[in-house]
């Protein structure tokens, strides 16, 4: 019987593992053997965190990132001969903003059973501080790196955002973030609504939604740290 893939949630930041993820969720995580990651030093500084110090020498790691190609996430599939597997992204939800979801992709077309388990998503946390609409949302990824593209790009988005009223959720590089900002405050109708979550559910987290208008009149620096960005017009 082939092994099945367990997702698992990993924290936001630098601290107890516990403080966000349920018992069970690691109790699920000290259990498995092998797992594939964005990036091996920091899934093994979270296991070890999570309650396997002592122990990661005798864990199997497997990279999974945007450098990974599909021949090399195909051959992933052998894994599962041999047992469970767990998926680690660098922070929050595997396969969500994550190549991770290339894995389980494969783990469908290869019939082999995925678990998801309960963690941290900025994304959702961010929508949920928010107080914009959360009825309807979309995700918009990265936005073009490129300036003249990503001005036309927020310019779309902001369209959008209002013939269907539905918020635009979005992330960026973080040395990008302030000039993502500085277009969002040039760019953007003054009474669109704009939400800046930064290191959430970390003691530094500061998350304020503004109109365009009043950020205009009270900007911030937000530097390089993670960040979600949300706009509603």
């Amino acid at each position: 019987m082939k092994g099945k893939l367990y997702l698992i949630p990993s924290p936001l930041g630098e601290y107890d593992p516990a403080q966000v993820l349920p018992g069970p969720v690691l109790e699920a995580a000290m259990r498995l053997k092998c797992f594939v990651v964005e990036e091996v030093r920091t899934a093994r500084r979270f296991l070890s965190a999570a309650g396997l110090k002592g122990h990661i020498e005798e864990l199997e790691f497997h990279t999974l990132n945007e450098h990974t190609t599909p021949p090399e996430v195909e051959a992933m599939a052998t894994l599962f001969d041999r047992g469970d597997v767990g998926l680690i992204s660098e922070a929050g939800l595997p396969a969500v903003a994550d190549p991770g979801a290339a894995l389980v992709a494969l783990c469908h077309r290869k019939d082999i059973e995925v678990v998801p388990l309960t963690g941290p998503s900025s994304l959702m946390l961010a929508l949920m501080a928010s107080g914009l609409n959360g009825q309807s949302f979309a995700f918009r990824g990265y936005l073009p790196a490129k300036t003249d593209e990503r001005r036309s790009a927020l310019k779309a988005i902001e369209r959008d955002s209002k013939a269907l009223n539905q918020s635009q959720i979005f992330i960026e590089t973080p040395y990008r973030n302030d000039a993502l900002l500085k277009d969002l405050l040039q760019f953007l109708q003054p009474t669109t609504r704009l939400t800046l979550a930064a290191d959430i559910t970390l003691p530094d987290a500061f998350i304020r939604t503004r109109s365009i208008a009043e950020w205009r009149k009270n900007p911030v620096v937000i530097g390089k740290r993670p960040c979600v960005f949300i706009i509603l017009a």
